[in-house]
């Protein structure tokens, strides 16, 4: 009986990091001829996200549901916890911008597309090193964290 309960729980191991993840559910909105959002919502799963993605005509209106500075954009758009996000944010971003709740600021963006970024990787192409934006519901922002491709520098 010990050996089993033994065996049943190195069995279940390797669900732990999805399982700390649970409640993590992304949900982006997207363009129908976007492969590198494809890319995006793929590092997404790969990291444990639970991703709702939802192909849509026009990103538009949900930008302005979010309250994304217009000055922030990229490629998609996307909401997790109540944060908004915009373009290619790193799941290392996304985890410790939840877990560390600056406060007033209400999502994080990666403007324009950085080489690099998840989902933008180019084979023979080094990473850039670029700014994970955090802004205010006002509409302002600063730089909260520094990335070269998936982590922090």
């Amino acid at each position: 009986m010990i050996r089993r309960h033994l065996l049943l729980g190195a069995l279940a191991l390797p669900a732990l990091p999805a399982a700390s993840q649970e409640g993590l559910r992304v949900e982006v909105w997207r363009d129908p001829y976007c492969g590198c959002c494809e890319g995006w919502v793929a590092h997404l799963r790969q990291e444990g996200f639970a991703v709702t993605d939802r192909v849509v005509p026009s990103v538009g209106p949900f930008r302005r549901a979010l309250g994304t500075p217009s000055d922030l954009l990229s490629c998609h758009a996307a909401r997790v916890r109540g944060v908004a996000l915009e373009g290619h944010v790193p799941a290392h971003a996304i985890r410790r911008f939840l877990a560390e709740r600056p406060a007033g600021f209400v999502g994080l963006s990666v403007p324009a597309m950085p080489i690099g970024t998840p989902g933008m990787e180019v084979p023979g192409r080094e990473a850039e090193v670029y700014e994970v934006i955090a802004w205010r519901a006002d509409g302002s922002h600063m730089p909260w964290l520094r990335m070269r491709g998936a982590l922090p520098v």
